[in-house]
């Protein structure tokens, strides 16, 4: 029996004798849509991230960005999903690269999901501390340090991780739907308050194509991350051949005009000639304090403990992809074997231990360097918020990128049936757009993380992304030289292709 035959399945958890991998058939394609939309953490992005764009940017065009981004996305979408169809493995990225523009090539991509959706995961910890603590001190009386309400957050998702993934999906969907009910509040409230009467200028393409469109697109990038796992749920969904790619488009569509319209109703509501100074004054607090004052305290007390539950389900979501990046890597010897454990739940139970681990350590060293900070109770959204969810953001859509590129050297070989636009003329629209979407994000880096002119985190950041796909590179390298048996099945679930 050759070698390549005694090489795990797909399904199989590797390195410790069983036979068990993730749960089959267990997502379906509403389930897909609300884990998708909960990494993209609607409430999080409508309270939090529209009024820091406002903020920095000066835009007044931001709704109209995620139109933009979203046709962007869409393109992507395009070859994305048609590769969903032949590809269902829980690495994603990483193995859509590997097939698409070469196994090397894959196990450095691979490394930068890893760092950028283990960025982006553990730092939401700091905004979750922030606001949990905020809450509770601001109404019971307290003073609970930031870390200690992020830790109770901590243990619920590390709860989660370890149980079968339709349990942490039902739970993210009765989340993701509160989230919609609150901003579709906001939103209502917001078109019957109109200070300044209904005006198209958040959506005015003149307001958006100014000096700050750079910056305000790079912004608006972060609120999309986390569209683009549903492959990573291909393993466990239910019809992987066509729901993924549903799940996309559908969650897609609803992300960009969802953020869109709630966005264009945050300058109806504060009006568009006060929504930049408002922003500027309250920050994330704009939403909450609209709704204190057009309404009862009640509501806006309601709506900062969903956005406190949306940034909790977000860090679920993405705790999920990372422990499927690293069953995936271990299953195919990319990381030691011991890295494809599963439980008895069908749960990635490795991967997850390992991401919990890691978030421990990074939630104890900010905590740490945080004491006596001058940034006061900011200090742990101004620092491990913001540095490590741009650096994840940056890593992302450096992936997207080379996404876009892997379709079109995928359907070079796996034309059949496809159109050209869909091999080829979609996927490089896509490449060219979301290129240019990176080098906003690379030029605008020290916006992205609140410093003025250039600071040496603007390098060390994304470094902390590129050097590690570099080195992942270089040992996919090496494993085809020393070890072709473990090469041949590089992003292909274990079991070698038989092409070179």
């Amino acid at each position: 029996m050759s070698h390549e035959k005694t090489l795990p399945s797909a399904g199989t958890a590797a390195g410790n004798g069983e036979t068990q991998g993730l749960s089959k058939r267990t997502l379906g394609v509403p389930a897909l849509v609300f884990m998708i939309i909960a990494a993209s953490a609607p409430l999080t992005v409508v309270a939090g991230g529209i009024p820091s764009n406002f903020a920095v940017t000066g835009n007044v065009g931001i709704p109209l960005s995620f139109i933009v981004l979203g046709v962007c996305l869409v393109l992507f979408a395009v070859g994305y999903a048609a590769m969903s169809a032949h590809i269902r493995n829980a690495g994603a990225f990483y193995a859509y690269i590997a097939q698409g523009i070469g196994r090397a090539t894959g196990v450095g991509a691979a490394w930068v999901a890893l760092i950028s959706y283990n960025a982006m995961q553990i730092g939401i910890y700091g905004l979750f501390g922030f606001a949990s603590a905020s809450f509770v001190n601001a109404k019971l009386g307290l003073n609970v340090p930031w870390w200690v309400t992020a830790l109770v957050g901590f243990v619920i998702v590390g709860w989660l991780g370890i149980n079968k993934v339709d349990l942490s999906a039902k739970i993210i969907g009765i989340l993701v739907g509160l989230e919609f009910v609150a901003v579709i509040v906001f939103d209502v409230v917001a078109f019957a308050v109109s200070p300044e009467g209904v005006s198209g200028a958040g959506l005015a393409p003149s307001n958006l194509f100014t000096a700050g469109v750079g910056a305000a697109l790079a912004f608006s990038m972060a609120a999309f991350m986390g569209f683009e796992s549903a492959a990573i749920y291909s393993e466990e969904a239910k019809d992987p051949a066509r729901s993924i790619a549903r799940a996309t488009y559908i969650a897609v569509g609803i992300i960009s005009l969802f953020y869109a319209f709630s966005g264009w109703a945050m300058t109806i509501g504060t009006g568009p000639g006060k929504i930049i100074a408002e922003s500027q004054k309250f920050g994330p607090d704009l939403l909450f304090v609209f709704l204190s004052g057009h309404g009862e305290v009640i509501v806006s007390d309601i709506a900062q403990v969903l956005f406190i539950t949306s940034l909790l389900a977000a860090l679920i979501a993405f705790h999920n992809a990372v422990a499927r990046y690293v069953f995936s890597l271990g299953r195919e010897s990319v990381l030691p074997r011991g890295f494809a454990r599963v439980n008895a739940r069908h749960a990635p139970v490795a991967g997850s231990l390992t991401q919990s681990a890691l978030a421990l350590v990074m939630l104890a060293v900010f905590a740490v360097a945080g004491i006596g900070s001058s940034l006061g109770e900011l200090y742990p959204v101004l620092t491990f918020f913001t540095w490590l969810t741009n650096t994840a953001a940056f890593g992302l859509v450096l992936l997207l990128v080379l996404i876009s590129v892997a379709v079109i050297g995928y359907f070079r070989k796996h034309a059949a049936g496809y159109s050209l636009w869909t091999r080829l003329v979609a996927p490089a629209l896509a490449t060219l757009s979301l290129g240019a979407v990176f080098v906003l994000i690379v030029v605008n880096f020290n916006v992205l993380i609140g410093t003025e002119g250039f600071s040496p985190l603007s390098v060390i950041l994304p470094a902390l992304v590129v050097v590690p796909g570099v080195a992942g590179l270089f040992w996919g390298l090496r494993l085809k030289r020393d070890r072709p048996e473990i090469y041949r099945g590089i992003g292909f679930g274990g079991a070698s292709d038989t092409s070179d």
